[in-house]
Formats: structure tokens, sequence, C-alpha cells
């Protein structure tokens, strides 16, 4: 592996690693918390859910254009 690619790995890993940790706390502390702080926390991983894949499709429709314009020329 070239060592740009060995950083990226670390990172990619290490940020993996940080937020697995953040599920245990977020997990903990929904169990011991009231009904309504947890219909609060579910609603903000659904809003931090969505722009990813938001994202996703958008670049996925813009390639797929992309593609179909280059085929045509």
């Amino acid at each position: 592996m070239k060592p740009n690619k060995k950083i990226v790995f670390l990172f990619l890993y290490l940020i993996t690693f940080f937020s697995y940790s953040q599920c245990a706390m977020c997990k903990a502390v929904v169990e011991n918390g009231d009904s309504d702080m947890a219909e609060g926390i579910n609603s903000g991983i659904i809003y931090l859910m969505v722009f990813p894949y938001l994202f996703l499709a958008l670049g996925l429709y813009f390639a797929v254009k992309w593609y179909k314009k280059k085929e045509k020329v």
C-alpha cells in the first residue's frame, strides 16, 4: 500500500471506532431517559441519516445523466 492509502485507511478506521463508542453512550442515555427524549434522539438520527443518502442519490442521478449525455455524442 502507498503511504497515502495507509493514512486514509487508518483515518476511516478511527472514525468508525469513535462512532461506535458514541452509539453506546446514546443507548445508555435513551434507556435511562423518558420517551420524549427517546423520540427526540430518534428524530435526530433520522435527520442525520437523510443527508448522506440524499447526496448519494443526487450524485448517482448526475452521473447517469452525464453518462447518457456522453453516450449520445
